[in-house]
């Protein structure tokens, strides 16, 4: 059995009624198709000796893709988590009492940031449409980091509150943009892989924020600038940086780069016709949008990510002060923050790499991932503050629930078809994510400190229920599946030059569709 075949994903076929090529076209292109095929007809002379799937030339034209995208991607995630991850990281220095923070203040401040992705993210979904999603992308990241700089000149908890809110509307775009430019350049297989290293940049985020909090944290007392505000300022200059070389690096889809000739354009346009979702398309169909509100599978992972982002929201916004807590010292609790990356690394790497190669399905992997976490809430839910050993090892554990995220971002746009629907569903999915990290922090009251019982029970019941949901979204694809007729890839892609195979249709019109499990 091959791997394909193993991941459930072996008739994975592009949007297709009628998968009969059609080796010419007359008269006027229609008018509800890809952008892809519109490039297509205009090259037909450069689709002769289109290279073979699995030749050297394909994955020569993959690496130059990879080189060009990666990276960038890569590093923009380790920083919108970084710049995020901060304040959790100043909690534990002198920002409190530098802006005077009293009650919950320092929680509302952790929450404005989602917030203001959640109220964000409806004109996301338009931008992201109408707009080149990699050039939106990289014009946020600048934005996002002039408002992490601005950070630093905060004096008090309303300005600092702007400043929070601002990089939460420019970092609105992150997870929908990256979940598009997946789509648009690589097949479903080749995308769990990329998002699970670009995810990884959670990992490497809390690595690096650490080590940049702890060494700020060692300045000499006195010092003229409080080591928090250099952190913040640090932080916003690379993030600018970053999105200055995403501007002019990264390209907008396969038909726009210079540094790739017309057949490999057309070479990479046969790869990805069997994702069945398109490249891009610019009309909105409202249609899209009411079919996505109707989605049974839209509305499960919709609920299972908003569960999970509200764990992330105790893991980023309070694990530093929760080790503090435990009887630690800043700098210690700051140290002892970083191992769970390793563990973050390990279930986001792992699970991307085995649904690459065909080891397991992917409801299989979210399981796998939650089982660990949940039994880590449960440890820092039940055991006391004394027993620090055993809360460590608690926080440690919860980390796990990365990878099951990480599972969801890359699972979502493999099963949502549509341009509309997928920009949709895409962008919701992160407003979703952001409530659910919002209302994380709001869960540690003052008045519950120091052991945040509450908080950290919600965490385990949380991850518990949505380890039950990924187990009822993976029977409804099954029995989709089951009333759809199966089309192989080979035969869609031999007809890559039809306008029937990228005929713009959902996931729910295109009865060959077949979703992945």
């Amino acid at each position: 059995m091959s791997s394909d075949e193993k991941e459930g994903i072996k008739h994975e076929q592009p949007g297709v009624v009628d998968v009969t090529p059609v080796p010419s076209l007359t008269g006027s292109a229609p008018t509800d198709v890809d952008d892809a095929w519109k490039y297509l007809n205009a090259h037909r002379d450069a689709t002769s000796d289109v290279p073979d799937e699995g030749t050297a030339d394909i994955k020569h034209i993959r690496r130059k893709v990879d080189y060009r995208i990666v990276p960038l991607i890569f590093f923009l995630y380790v920083l919108q988590f970084t710049d995020k991850l901060v304040l959790n990281y100043a909690g534990v220095m002198t920002i409190r009492e530098d802006l005077k923070l009293t009650g919950n203040d320092f929680s509302n401040l952790v929450t404005s940031t989602y917030v203001a992705v959640v109220v964000w993210e409806i004109p996301t979904i338009y931008f992201l449409q109408k707009f080149p999603v990699a050039k939106y992308l990289a014009v946020n990241a600048v934005l996002w980091g002039i408002a992490t700089a601005c950070g630093a000149a905060a004096t008090n908890f309303q300005t600092m509150l702007v400043c929070r809110i601002f990089l939460g509307i420019f970092e609105a775009t992150v997870n929908p943009s990256i979940m598009l430019i997946a789509g648009r350049w690589y097949t479903k297989p080749e995308q769990a892989p990329r998002l699970s290293f670009w995810l990884f940049g959670l990992s490497v985020g809390q690595v690096f924020g650490g080590a940049v909090s702890y060494g700020f944290q060692s300045l000499p007392p006195g010092t003229a600038i409080a080591g928090w505000r250099i952190m913040f300022i640090l932080m916003g200059c690379l993030t600018i940086i970053v999105g200055m070389l995403t501007f002019w690096i990264m390209p907008d889809n396969p038909m726009e780069p210079k540094w790739l000739t017309p057949k490999e354009k057309v070479a990479i346009l046969k790869h990805i016709s069997v994702n069945q979702t398109g490249v891009e398309n610019k009309k909105i169909r409202m249609a899209e949008v009411w079919e996505a509100l109707r989605d049974p599978q839209v509305w499960i992972i919709w609920l299972i990510i908003f569960l999970l982002a509200t764990n992330a929201g105790v893991t980023v916004g309070y694990s530093a002060t929760l080790i503090k807590n435990w009887g630690y010292t800043s700098k210690q609790a700051t140290l002892l923050n970083m191992p769970g990356a390793a563990f973050s690394a390990i279930s986001i790497l792992g699970p991307g790499w085995a649904i690459r190669h065909g080891i397991g399905h992917r409801w299989a992997w979210v399981c796998a991932t939650l089982a660990p976490a949940t039994m880590g809430a449960a440890l820092m839910s039940f055991l006391p503050n004394s027993n620090r050993a055993g809360l460590l090892a608690g926080i440690f554990l919860i980390n796990f629930f990365s990878g099951s995220m990480t599972v969801f971002w890359n699972w979502t746009p493999a099963n949502v078809a549509g341009a509309t629907k997928r920009a949709f569903v895409t962008a919701m999915l992160a407003a979703l994510s952001a409530t659910g990290s919002a209302i994380g922090p709001q869960a540690f009251q003052a008045k519950d400190a120091p052991e945040y019982r509450p908080a950290k029970i919600m965490a385990m019941s949380v991850m518990a229920v949505s380890f039950c949901l990924a187990i009822v979204l993976f029977l409804y694809y099954v029995w989709q599946n089951k009333g759809r007729r199966k089309v192989g890839e080979k035969e869609t892609r031999d007809a890559f030059m039809s306008p029937e195979v990228w005929v713009r249709m959902t996931d729910r019109e295109n009865k060959a569709f077949r979703y992945v499990y």
